[in-house]
């Protein structure tokens, strides 16, 4: 049996190295296919009619006149009367059509009658969301009212942080072509192997009838599991079209109405500490909303979960708006700004360098140590020592600048995957799993892992993903899918490789176990003078190839993933406090990631976690009308997100030392993506001596939070 640990951290070729992604140049030049550039002959257009209600009951719906229209192939109802619509945007009825704009006219064909009932849609301030709010009940560890006696120091604060909405800019959707007894289906989709079971569970046929095909996605960050609504209409619509495939993707309106939001988090809390800064106490009174089901509690207090006193209390709040879906870390952004923001203002009331406040109460969290080097290292990367001021920048003039910090943590261990490797006679190397490759690297890293484990370069090694034809592989969610894909990797291309062994070791006259792959050589064990080339080697195999399986278990990874990581964000910025505009200037992310296998693509995922963040903390948010309940901004003119002006300078650090690389593997998706919105807002309020308590940090905010200070 093959030996599968990671080979030594010092004996690496490929692994932990700077490799540029095989599909760079395909997505750089434009050749590379997304699923919404697919138009296969016959195609139609589908488009939604959706409620431009909150809250409404369809009392009539006539689609004559759609179907009537010329070019216009099948309608499908999907609210039909007497159906409660919860939100805007919500599908009302599908048009198909030979263009899409007849689609367009179609949609506009369909009258339908409406009963307006009455909406919430705003959750800041829950006097006004009455029956909407749903207590969970409180939590209490400790003696709280003791802790708070026992405080020297208190500290009582309110802290925001919005919904966000999924704006993928490859918006949801697919193509599907039902044609017979067999579909093809072409989604945008986090989960290519587990999609046809979806899809045919709402369809209720047999999932081996539907083939699943994606080469690449335009994001998905948590919201594109599932074929939804759209997806069964879209099948639908094909059958009725005669088979006819059908392109169905949201337009931007509704892609940020309807596909998922990062749900808010509010919090009134209080905490206190002894004048050295050892915290005795927390108290949070938070509530969220994701939509009608509301928002559940994030995990207070984050990271520093052992607090000895603690009362906890968390209320739901319903909406009648969009639904919320996973976002990249789901609820870690909320609770590390709730709890860091808390913690940092702690610290300005003890007079109290926020680093030291950290790292002293580290023994609250459950990797101390860890924390403590991060926080060390992140402060020498930023020059804290150097620019770090008590709270309020006093030198003269308008533009006033400040750091902060904040902590965050994620799980990430690997999904069940399976792989199959194949090795050819004429030495070709196959290796194909039914994953997904989000734009994180996941096919170049399957590529470092065989290529690692053969002994061949990453040229020699040809990787196929994609199709749900290909082994299971589990959906890219909760930064899974690393472990999981590079466990099945390295295990089958082990067991491929012992079987070209098998074949090798007569002909260099020793047993297969004093065989090593290396640099495209089957050798003997230090005597690497007695060799074959890998060529050579699969010669041997005469007309027969080799093709061995492999599989990840997420119970039993058997050292090469584990899970739970830490990280530490820091942020410099500057703030004019004439106009309130905030302007980063530097990011610092450091992060222990377990075992590396591309540190171009690891610092490529840092990077982008930032770069989501900064949107986040400084102009990013849902704007709701309370009084129609429409989603106001729900297009790319008022729902801002940054450019590259906005973002500042990005420096990242991977921990790679032998007590992290020992781990196995950990994804780090969700782990890059949680603490810089906190370490932003701590960075004004540091620059401009006043915390502004609500995310975004837009303008008016920073200028209203020094009115407030001024009076």
């Amino acid at each position: 049996m093959p030996d599968y640990n990671w080979p030594p951290q010092g004996n690496r070729r490929l692994m932990g190295k700077r490799i540029s992604r095989i599909d760079g140049g395909e997505k750089a030049s434009g050749r590379a296919k997304y699923n919404s550039d697919i138009n296969p002959q016959g195609l139609l257009h589908a488009m939604l009619l959706t409620s431009p209600y909150a809250h409404a009951k369809v009392v009539s719906i006539d689609v004559s006149e759609a179907k009537a229209l010329k070019g216009v192939t099948a309608v499908r109802v999907i609210a039909q009367p007497g159906t409660e619509i919860q939100w805007e945007g919500a599908e009302i009825a599908a048009v198909a059509a030979e263009t899409e704009q007849i689609a367009r006219d179609g949609v506009r064909k369909i009258k339908v009658q409406w009963e307006v009932l009455p909406h919430v849609v705003k959750e800041n301030d829950l006097s006004k969301a009455g029956t909407r709010v749903k207590a969970a009940g409180e939590q209490v560890t400790g003696d709280p009212d003791q802790g708070f006696k026992d405080a020297e120091v208190v500290h009582e604060g309110y802290y925001a942080i919005p919904v966000l909405t999924h704006c993928c800019l490859e918006p949801h959707g697919q193509v599907i072509q039902w044609n017979g007894d067999s579909i093809m289906a072409w989604p945008s989709t986090q989960a290519v192997s587990p999609y046809a079971g979806d899809l045919a569970k709402a369809l209720q046929l047999p999932a081996t009838q539907i083939k699943v095909h994606q080469d690449h996605i335009g994001g998905g960050f948590g919201s594109k599991f599932a074929s939804d609504r759209w997806g069964v209409e879209c099948a639908q619509l094909s059958k009725e079209s005669g088979g006819r495939p059908v392109k169905l993707f949201l337009d931007r309106a509704t892609e940020l109405k309807i596909a998922g939001n990062r749900p808010s988090g509010f919090a009134n809390i209080k905490i206190g500490a002894k004048k050295d800064g050892t915290i005795t106490a927390w108290q949070s009174q938070s509530w969220a909303t994701g939509g009608m089901a509301g928002g559940g509690s994030p995990p207070l207090p984050y990271v520093y979960t052992n607090i000895p006193n603690q009362r906890k209390n968390h209320s739901s709040v319903s909406l009648n708006a969009g639904g919320q879906r996973a976002w990249r870390a789901p609820n870690h952004q909320q609770a590390s700004y709730l709890t860091a923001s808390a913690i940092d203002d702690l610290a300005a009331k003890l007079n109290m360098d926020p680093v030291e406040l950290f790292s002293k109460n580290a023994g609250y969290t459950a990797r101390a140590d860890v924390y403590r080097q991060q926080l060390a290292k992140g402060a020498e990367m930023i020059e804290w020592k150097k620019k770090w001021h008590p709270r309020g920048d006093t030198t003269p003039g308008p533009i006033k600048r400040g750091l902060g910090l904040a902590v965050g943590t994620w799980q990430g261990g690997g999904h069940n995957s399976n792989a199959k490797t194949t090795i050819n006679p004429d030495g070709t190397v196959l290796v194909e799993l039914g994953s997904q490759d989000l734009g994180t690297g996941t096919r170049t890293a399957i590529n470092i892992v065989a290529a690692e484990s053969l002994g061949l370069p990453l040229n020699a090694v040809k990787v196929v993903i994609g199709d749900n034809s290909l082994p299971f592989s589990g959906a890219s969610g909760g930064s899974t899918t690393i472990g999981g894909v590079s466990g099945s990797t390295r295990r089958a291309t082990l067991n491929a490789l012992e079987k070209l062994f098998d074949v090798a070791a007569p002909a260099l006259g020793v047993p297969k176990d004093q065989l090593e792959a290396v640099d495209g050589r089957i050798q003997v064990k230090g005597n690497a003078a007695k060799n074959l080339t890998w060529k050579a080697a699969c010669a041997k195999l005469g007309a027969s190839s080799i093709a061995e399986a492999g599989a990840h278990d997420q119970r039993n990874p058997g050292g090469l993933a584990s899970a739970g990581v830490g990280g530490v964000q820091m942020a410099e910025v500057s703030v004019d406090t004439e106009t309130g505009l905030v302007k980063m200037i530097k990011t610092v992310a450091v992060h222990d990631i377990g075992t590396l296998i591309n540190l171009k693509t690891a610092e490529s995922q840092i990077l982008g976690g930032c770069i989501m963040n900064i949107c986040g903390a400084l102009m990013e948010e849902r704007v709701m009308d309370v009084a129609t309940g429409r989603h106001l901004n729900a297009d790319m003119e008022f729902y801002k997100l940054a450019g590259i002006g906005d973002i500042g300078e990005i420096v990242v650090h991977i921990n790679t030392e032998p007590e992290h690389d020992k781990r196995g593997v950990i994804g780090l998706g969700e782990p890059s993506t949680i603490a810089l919105p906190t370490a932003i807002g701590n960075a004004v309020a540091n620059a401009i001596g006043v915390r502004v308590t609500t995310l975004p940090l837009t303008p008016d905010r920073v200028l209203a939070a020094l009115e407030g200070r001024r009076a």
